[in-house]
């Protein structure tokens, strides 16, 4: 990496306000100015190539495309000089051409540029006042013509060539419209301006006649031959949302808007216009563009279409995202898509052929690839983990780029001012600092979410740890250290006397390297927050550092105009910087390689270790100061981001070619995060979809049939038209061919006629002929006699003429020398009239040469006119001869062609009786089918008239089946009366096992409070027993102690101790010990008073639930059993329904529709109805057993009532009174 150069691969950013700033080189590739060049963009393909300006180029001022997109004109500003510069396109990287300059002009930048049509001229335009148009011979850097333009004051300018007319060139300003006409080096203006001046802001031309151009009034003027011809005044539009809304809304979002604001942007301006085939497209207020097409009545371009600006749906206020000056149009090659640019450097596209398809009225522009910067660039950060860089801007805007897609990822804005971002290594979250706060933002799938504020105020720098779990924000001249895992602030780092400009972290986040305002670069230890080491410089003021991998070498840029490499607390090297302020510094892994962001825009690789000479490579791309500059962890990609907005991508390689090769090539995560909330609504979004797409699905499957139902139905329609056709095509066929038999006897007839009287005529003919070529042989042979004496006559008469040309010429020299000879002697004489004789003399004989000239001429010219009139003649026998040659061929290739003919009708008779056999045959075919068809009609016409007898039999017999139908309702209706009445007497017998249960639930509960007592009173019996005990083994010591008392009898002293001991022991502490005891035994009382409540109220609830539990499953038995008693009912309808259907079978089968009144005798309605009956239980008998059961539950349920109290009048459950407890 010794030789390392860089190159950009991607430049995200536009450069605002420049002439004719937006272009198409090809149907998907677009070029537009960005930093200090122009960047050609593919849409598809999404690849950057960069075209870089001139040195110490502070960016393009105005551009221009040749109309064949081989060549690019550059307008800069490089320094205090201006450029005009010639790019060619064809390579894949552009050259530059040629530069022009001339001194006789004066050094003004050229706001303006176009290409005439061949190519060949340039045209440039200066501002006004004392704005120049000059005319280029560009491939010889000739200055051709220029002009001087006077103007009443500045203002916008443009200038143009008629598409169709080298020559002639339009140039519009403030105050003035002009066309040129170039001829001989000069440009002579071709119109006068009639009426009051305009600001005309922009103009294109239509064919090659017309101009149109719009006013900073709102007016569009069209001239033709430099005349007006139509003028149309625009209003100021609102936008389609504006317009809906009430007036009070209006009010309310304009108070946002100052009133200086509202009246400047209420009144049209037409900013941009631009000519496509149909008509032309034009801007008259911010966020829109109109598009006029020509009218075929009146040819007037009326406008059709309006295309707004969207919304930005990341910005703040989305309104005024919609509201920019559209300042460049233009359209593509096949003009399917137009192209717009704005003042907040944004590129917008529209498709043109949805005006085709659908035409709306309002339709709305999308962006070209994604939103850029529209202010100055504060921060930029990369990740180790994935391919991403994040940016912040003054626009207040945090966007999230990937450098090897080249898209944008994310982009969210705020209310504040951003001035610092921040990566986290894993590339899932950021820190982004504000004027009020510091954010840990975390990066989702679609949206950045805040995940913790920090009161962090003005925080200008901040950073994360190369590992992830510490993060530094700097507040003023304080650096805080916290912890990205807890968000607890860990340290504080002090000492700093100025502002800190920016802060590094070491490789193994060991250290931190700082720099402020007073020329301090402190190295910090981050296990003991103190300094490790300082090097204090206080004429510079730092603005950026950077560290070498291993963390010993800290290089430095600031004030002074140098690159500084610290090591061991001292400024071991200094490297001028040539008149240049650095601005940032990054050094690659290896160390190897420095690059230094300059004041200008440049970007310089240096080696290292450095050298005092000016060693290194200087590259142009932006055109503001680079404002940060990093480079990725695997030295392939360096990332510069600067105060015009743009962010380059370069590519690091070696300059012996090929990339920088890395220990390993990384392989980058592909993790992202995302809500929970996104997911439910993405997933049911999903699941709406899918619903949509099986709906469609099966509209789709219908209409499907219905097409194909409807086919079906027209290919029989066609079937039977063809067949009808068909046949009457055959009785056609059958009359023409009778008729052809006719015409084919009478043409043989006059065949036979027509060779009788041509042989006659071929006989006559050829003995005709055969005379006249005679004849003609005769008079040829003459003529050629005749014609050669004529040449040797004339040649004779020639060769006469030449020799006395020849002697004339002789004498006519012998005389002119003697004259010559003469006056010689007199030019020696007189030397003063030798030129006057000379010239006489001069003319004397060019005079005489020429009359002898025309004498020659006259001669040959007569002789010349009487060869060609014998000639002619000659001429005129050949052709009467070849004439007659061309009639015998003729006649005989008649001949041949009437022998050819009758042939052809030969055998064209042959064939046509080949077809009359072929027809007869299929004649006979189809009269067997005919004959096949009519038979099948008469057997399906008997089928008929039996179904239609059939049918009758059976209207008669559905009669009588109507009739006992009608019974059977109103017998099933007796039984649903009968169903009703069993069902209140069930929910009767409900209502009475509820309060059964009732019953039950209480004793119950009643039960368990008895026991609950007794277990009580057990307890207590026990602790009595207890104390008992206690009281037994205390009287047991007492015994033991007063048997030692009185072993001391006899001493009064030991006695009266021992027995003071006594009574300290059994007397004075036994109260307080049994105080002590009963308040542990009311306490152990509560304590077991509550328990007993708890385990009772467990017990309860427990019941409860089971009781519910055996009312449910009752209740459920009950409703199964109504189910069964329902089912049976319908099976009762169905074999009903069977039985019907069986008795309608048999009476089909049988006939028995001819004698109703003996089916009606043998078979009534009464046995059908009880036939099917009997197969089932009657439904009285089923209700009376089911009450029979109920009320044996009612007899079970009494029984274990009268068991529980039974049991509880027991005397082993006899209750306690409150003493006992």
């Amino acid at each position: 990496m010794a030789g390392a150069a860089v190159r950009p691969v991607a430049v995200f950013g536009c450069r605002p306000r420049v002439a004719g700033g937006v272009c198409f080189l090809e149907e998907r590739v677009v070029l537009h100015a960005a930093g200090a060049g122009c960047l050609r963009l593919h849409l598809e393909h999404k690849w950057h190539n960069f075209i870089q300006g001139t040195e110490k180029s502070r960016g393009v001022q105005a551009l221009a495309v040749s109309p064949d997109r081989r060549f690019l004109a550059l307008s800069e500003a490089a320094g205090e000089q201006p450029v005009l510069a010639v790019y060619e396109l064809t390579a894949e990287r552009a050259r530059r051409r040629k530069v022009l300059a001339a001194e006789e002009l004066p050094a003004r930048q050229a706001v303006s540029l176009a290409f005439s049509p061949d190519c060949r001229l340039l045209a440039a335009a200066t501002a006004p006042p004392e704005g120049h148009l000059s005319c280029w011979l560009w491939e010889k850097q000739q200055l051709v013509a220029a002009v001087l333009l006077p103007a009443a004051g500045g203002g916008p300018c443009q200038v143009s060539f008629n598409p169709q007319d080298n020559t002639q060139v339009c140039i519009t300003g403030n105050g003035f419209f002009k066309l040129f006409k170039y001829s001989e080096g000069y440009l002579k203006q071709m119109n006068l301006q009639r009426g009051q001046p305009e600001n005309y802001l922009c103009h294109t031309w239509l064919s090659k006649e017309e101009v149109i151009c719009g006013t900073d009034t709102g007016k569009l003027s069209l001239f033709e031959t430099g005349e007006l011809h139509w003028e149309k005044s625009l209003e100021y539009r609102k936008t389609p949302t504006n317009q809906e809304e009430d007036t009070t809304e209006e009010y309310e979002s304009g108070l946002a808007f100052e009133d200086n604001d509202l009246q400047q942007h209420s009144l049209p301006q037409i900013s941009a216009v631009a000519a496509y085939s149909k008509g032309f497209a034009c801007s008259p207020s911010p966020g829109v563009v109109l598009l006029f097409e020509k009218t075929g009545e009146n040819e007037v371009y009326e406008e059709r279409q309006e295309v707004w600006l969207p919304q930005d749906q990341f910005s703040t206020e989305p309104k005024k995202s919609s509201r920019q000056d559209i300042t460049c149009i233009c359209f593509s090659p096949s003009e399917e898509m137009m192209v717009v640019s704005t003042n907040k450097n944004q590129l917008y596209m529209f498709t043109m052929f949805s005006t085709k398809l659908i035409r709306e009225k309002i339709s709305y522009f999308a962006y070209m690839n994604f939103p850029l910067h529209s202010n100055a660039i504060t921060g930029l950060d990369m990740c180790i983990w994935k391919p991403i860089l994040a940016t912040c801007s003054l626009d207040r805007s945090v966007r999230i780029w990937n450098y090897k897609t080249n898209t944008l990822q994310l982009c969210k804005e705020y209310q504040e001012e951003a001035y610092t971002v921040s990566l986290h290594p894993t590339g899932l979250f950021c820190l982004i600092g504000f004027s009020d706060k510091l954010r840990f933002v975390s990066l989702l799938y679609e949206d950045m979410h805040v995940l913790k504020e920090f009161a962090v105020k003005k925080c200008r720098e901040c950073s994360f740890s190369n590992g992830g779990h510490l993060f530094a924000a700097v507040y003023g001249n304080v650096i805080q250290i916290y912890s990205s895992i807890t968000f607890e602030n860990v340290t504080n780092l002090k000492g700093h006397t100025g502002k800190v400009h920016a802060i590094k972290w070491s490789a193994d986040d060991t250290k931190f390297v700082s720099c402020d305002t007073h020329g301090a670069v402190y190295e910090w230890n981050l296990s003991t927050g103190k300094k490790e080491s300082e090097c204090v410089l206080k004429t510079c003021m730092y603005s950026s550092i950077s560290l070498t991998y291993d963390a010993k070498i800290i290089f430095a840029v600031g004030s002074d105009q140098t690159l500084k490499e610290i090591s061991e607390s001292s400024i071991q090297h200094e490297v001028p910087a040539y008149d240049v302020v650095y601005t940032t510094v990054a050094v690659s892994r290896s160390g190897r390689v420095i690059f230094v962001g300059t004041s200008l825009g440049t970007i310089r690789a240096m080696k290292y270790p450095l050298t005092l000479k000016k060693d290194f490579s200087e590259y142009q791309a932006h055109a503001g100061a680079v404002t940060k500059m990093t480079i990725t962890s695997d030295d392939q990609f360096l990332l510069t981001a600067s105060e015009d907005g743009c962010v380059f991508i370069w590519k690091v390689y070696n300059k012996e070619g090929g990339g920088v090769k890395g220990e390993q090539e990384l392989e980058y995560a592909e993790e992202v995060l995302i809500m929970r909330s996104d997911i439910d609504e993405k997933s049911q979004a999903i699941l709406d979809l899918q619903i949509c797409v099986r709906d469609l699905k099966t509209e789709s499957d219908y209409e499907l049939r219905l097409k194909d139902m409807y086919c079906e139905g027209k290919i029989k329609a066609l079937e039977e038209n063809f067949a009808q056709e068909i046949d009457s095509l055959k009785t056609k066929h059958q009359i023409l061919q009778e008729e052809k038999e006719k015409q084919q006897l009478q043409y043989e007839v006059q065949l036979s006629e027509l060779m009788d009287k041509q042989a006659r005529e071929v006989q006559r003919l050829e003995s005709d002929s055969s005379q006249k070529l005679s004849m003609e042989n005769e008079k040829y042979q003459e003529l050629q006699v005749k014609s050669q004496k004529m040449e040797e006559e004339y040649e004779k008469q020639l060769h006469k003429l030449e020799e006395s040309k020849i002697r004339a010429v002789a004498e006519l020299k012998e005389h002119y020398e003697k004259k010559l000879k003469h006056k010689s002697v007199l030019l020696e004489e007189a030397k003063e009239s030798i030129r006057k004789q000379i010239e006489a003399h001069e003319e004397m004989e060019k005079q005489i040469y020429e009359d002898g000239d025309k004498e020659i001429l006259e001669l040959k010219d007569k002789y010349e006119k009487q060869l060609l009139e014998e000639k002619e003649s000659n001429m005129q026998l050949k052709g009467e001869i070849g004439v007659m040659n061309k009639r015998l061929n003729s006649l005989q290739k008649e001949l041949k062609d009437r022998n050819r003919d009758i042939e052809e009708m030969r055998l064209e008779q042959q064939k046509l009786q080949d077809i009359i056999k072929s027809l007869e045959k299929d004649i006979l075919a189809l009269k067997t089918d005919v004959k096949e068809r009519t038979e099948t009609i008469l057997e399906k016409e008997k089928h008929v008239y039996d179904l239609k007898m059939k049918n009758q039999e059976l209207q008669n017999f559905k009669f009588v089946l109507s009739y006992r139908i009608e019974e059977f309702k109103k017998q099933i209706e007796s039984r649903e009366n009968d169903i009703e009445t069993m069902k209140k007497q069930i929910s009767e017998m409900e209502e009475q096992l509820e309060q059964f249960r009732k019953e039950s639930v209480g004793l119950k509960l009643t039960i368990t409070q008895l026991q609950q007592k007794q277990k009580a009173t057990a307890g207590e019996v026990h602790r009595e027993m207890e104390k008992k005990q206690n009281m037994e083994t205390l009287i047991k010591r007492f015994k033991a102690d007063l048997l030692n008392c009185v072993r001391f009898i006899n001493d009064s002293k030991k006695m009266k101790a021992g027995i003071h001991e006594l009574y300290t022991k059994y007397v004075h502490q036994p109260g307080m010990v049994e105080a002590q005891a009963e308040d542990a035994d009311l306490q152990q009382q509560y304590k077991k008073q509550q328990e007993y409540n708890e385990r009772n109220l467990a017990v309860l609830r427990k019941k409860g639930m089971k009781d519910k539990e055996m009312h449910h499953t009752a209740y459920m038995r009950i409703m199964q059993e109504n189910m069964s008693l329902i089912k049976e009912i319908n099976d009762l309808r169905q074999e009903l329904r069977v039985a019907n259907a069986q008795v309608h079978d048999l009476q089909s089968a049988l006939r028995l529709n001819k004698n109703k009144k003996s089916i009606q005798d043998t078979a009534p309605s009464s046995e059908l109805l009880s036939g099917p009956a009997v197969l089932r239980l009657n439904p009285e008998l089923e209700s009376e057993k089911i009450i029979e059961m109920q009320q044996l539950e009612i007899q079970y349920l009494r029984d274990q009532i009268q068991e529980m109290e039974q049991a509880l009048n027991c005397p082993g459950s006899v209750s306690f009174s409150p003493k006992s407890s």
